[in-house]
């Protein structure tokens, strides 16, 4: 379980002033759950993922896993970024097997439990091939099976799919629910998607802005494998999106420094499969 109590995180930027990223945050991460975080850019999502892995440190409250206090990054947290970081001189198999070698695996068994995870990302084919010869979203499943061979108890994914066509996201996105099904590893999932989210989420928590803070949270209750064609679902991207309306207006106003509003008119249903991307 992941817990968050009244999480603050600030940053300095000159010896007067402060930045406030995340604000009395608290939230709670069950294990074995699939949650995402949406929110518009600034709001801190990065920011609390990178808090729970244990890359920086609160400046107030307290984070903790599995009952412990965390205060540095652990082997039972790996992070996927949206860059792949494959090393572009070793095969998809070393690769895969790199973090079992730092940890002191034997040659034969880590080559069998990296086998084992590219065959779960549907890579077989590629295992001798080098990072230059994959597609993104190649090298994508690439990065998830590499922090899948680790068998860490959480995946921290910081928008893994962004950079990828629509095509492959979707293909993506069926894998990784799928590896979530049969591994029933916590996931907190970052993304700028709506629909990605609700399709992949047990709940989906909404995040405010200036500074970060959760402002609501949404369960999916359909039934999963999640279907974009759901009622359900469509209902459900809907209604976050409203959520995010008003923040979304104050990202937008603090820019350009004037009233700003977002017509209702500008998010019309033909464009629900795009909702919320680049926000």
């Amino acid at each position: 379980m992941i817990t968050l109590t009244n999480v603050n995180k600030s940053f300095s930027q000159n010896k007067s002033n402060a930045y406030t990223a995340l604000d009395q945050v608290s939230l709670t991460i069950k294990k074995g759950e699939f949650v995402s975080i949406v929110g518009p850019s600034g709001c801190g999502k990065s920011t609390l993922l990178n808090l729970i892995a244990g890359f920086e440190q609160v400046s107030g409250g307290l984070i903790t896993v599995g009952g412990q206090k965390v205060t540095a990054p652990g082997a039972d947290r790996i992070v996927v970024f949206q860059e792949h970081g494959l090393f572009p001189w070793l095969t998809v198999l070393d690769n895969v097997a790199f973090g079992l070698k730092q940890r002191g695996v034997s040659k034969k068994d880590r080559y069998a439990l990296a086998t084992e995870q590219i065959k779960a990302v549907h890579l077989s084919k590629f295992i001798y091939r080098y990072p230059h010869e994959l597609s993104g979203g190649m090298k994508q499943r690439v990065a998830i099976a590499r922090a899948l061979v680790m068998d860490p108890q959480i995946l921290l994914m910081d928008e893994p799919f962004a950079a990828l066509d629509e095509q492959t996201r979707i293909i993506l996105l069926k894998d990784l629910e799928e590896i979530w099904l049969k591994t029933g590893k916590t996931i907190l999932f970052i993304t700028h998607n709506i629909r990605e989210a609700v399709i992949l989420s047990d709940r989906v928590v909404v995040m405010a802005t200036q500074p970060g803070r959760v402002k609501k949270e949404f369960v999916v209750q359909a039934a999963r494998p999640h279907q974009s064609s759901d009622p359900l679902i469509h209902a459900l991207e809907n209604k976050i999106m409203e959520a995010l309306t008003d923040e979304l207006e104050k990202v937008v106003r603090e820019e350009l420094g004037h009233a700003y509003s977002l017509k209702k008119s500008a998010i019309s249903n033909s464009a629900a499969d795009h909702m919320g991307i680049g926000i």
